[in-house]
């Protein structure tokens, strides 16, 4: 423990005795790790944020679409070619499906602009075309006024029910219930603001959304689009068999034979969460690819820093050695100072990264979250690449001769 002690009070005293040096040295082992912090946050932020938010469907729901969950590298020409989805399938899964309680079609046009008498909206309103049972498939509440029912929604009336955003943009500080509102040159009728939800990773607000009638959204445009279509099971115990259900009978409808895959997708929530989590793993590896690419970088400076430092205590190396210090005391000597040195390094890297971390928060409002983890790994491998660039110093240190070594000028 006293050896121990006495190597780390002579590092201490080799980095102080040239700060400026050590710091530069540290330059790619500070980045490293900076960005390992900066970029493990970043994953945690969102991986919490799509847990939140692709967790939108209701209960025991599930939501089947022509197009996959848009993660990674997708063909979109291929999928292009499926067959769409329409309210028509709807009514089939409602009638031949035991298991299914409610099923729901959406359809959704982004980039709109909504208008009253004295206000308007930026052109980034997305519309959305549904049925009175979104409520139920959705797990989205209002907290002022209605949802539009079954008689609003046949007879194509044009109500609407609006987002947090949208109420504030268009009636700050008053109740927006009863007003006009003007979409495409439509007069519509406000009967309802939904419950606040946030956005989707920090960036697209799920509030600047207005929701209005499926066959008002088609008159406006048009009916040959496909629907992506919220299935609620009955309860909990049949939800696995109200998927088979509905896939057997979509299959039965599209003409597939038992040969061909599905020409739709299936999701739900854990499944597009687990969509998430094998991208966020891919980034994960690429960040500490960058990490491991700037240690070494950084671990060839300690090198050098190392040897120019046996070089230049190679007289006070060989005095120690004539005096009786053994070859693993000197050994474990300047391996210390290696480690020393690049967990230092490590220490401002991490320092540094939740400076980033903060930036993001504060200027950029994005959710970034440091797990723990991330920093002891970081720490980690600074020290793992001190003492494996130090070790080849040290161990030339040790083996000098102590008689050439006090002749050294």
């Amino acid at each position: 423990m006293r050896a121990f002690l006495d190597n780390l009070r002579l590092a201490l005293g080799t980095f102080l005795g040239n700060p400026l040096r050590s710091l530069l040295t540290l330059l790619g082992i500070v980045i490293g790790v900076a960005t390992v912090i900066t970029m493990m946050a970043l994953i945690e932020g969102l991986r919490e944020q799509v847990n939140k938010n692709l967790g939108s469907l209701g209960a025991h729901t599930f939501e089947v679409t022509k197009w996959p969950v848009g993660f990674g590298r997708i063909n979109w020409a291929k999928y292009a070619k499926r067959q769409d989805l329409y309210s028509d399938d709807v009514r089939a899964i409602l009638e031949s499906c035991p298991s299914v309680g409610a099923a729901t079609p959406t359809d959704q046009e982004w980039g709109k602009k909504l208008v009253t008498a004295f206000r308007e909206t930026n052109p980034s309103v997305s519309i959305l075309g549904t049925e009175p049972t979104y409520l139920e498939t959705s797990g989205v509440t209002v907290t002022n006024g209605r949802f539009f029912n079954e008689t609003e929604s046949l007879d194509a009336r044009p109500v609407m029910v609006i987002g947090v955003d949208v109420a504030d943009a268009l009636f700050p500080g008053t109740d927006p219930v009863g007003s006009d509102v003007r979409l495409m040159g439509r007069p519509f009728r406000v009967i309802g603001v939904l419950q606040k939800r946030g956005s989707v990773m920090g960036m697209a607000s799920q509030d600047n959304q207005v929701a209005i009638p499926m066959r008002g959204f088609q008159q406006l445009y048009g009916k040959r689009r496909s629907v992506e279509i919220d299935v609620q099971a009955r309860d909990g115990a049949v939800f696995q068999k109200a998927q088979d259900e509905v896939v057997n009978l979509l299959r039965r409808r599209r003409g597939l034979t038992p040969q061909e895959a599905n020409d739709f997708e299936l999701h739900t929530n854990e499944s597009m969460t687990a969509s998430f989590n094998e991208l966020s793993q891919v980034i994960a590896l690429a960040g500490v690819g960058v990490c491991l690419l700037s240690l070494v970088v950084g671990g060839i400076g300690i090198l050098n820093i190392m040897l120019m430092s046996v070089t230049e205590r190679t007289r006070e190396i060989g005095i120690r050695k004539a005096l009786g210090a053994r070859r693993r005391r000197i050994l474990g000597q300047f391996a210390t100072e290696a480690v020393l040195l690049s967990l230092f390094g490590g220490v401002l890297g991490v320092g540094l990264g939740f400076g980033f971390v903060f930036l993001g928060k504060w200027v950029l409002l994005f959710p970034m979250n440091v797990p723990a983890w991330a920093v002891a790994l970081s720490l980690g491998m600074s020290c793992g690449v001190g003492l494996l660039f130090g070790i080849y110093p040290a161990s030339r240190a040790a083996r000098l001769d102590p008689v050439e070594a006090m002749r050294t000028e």
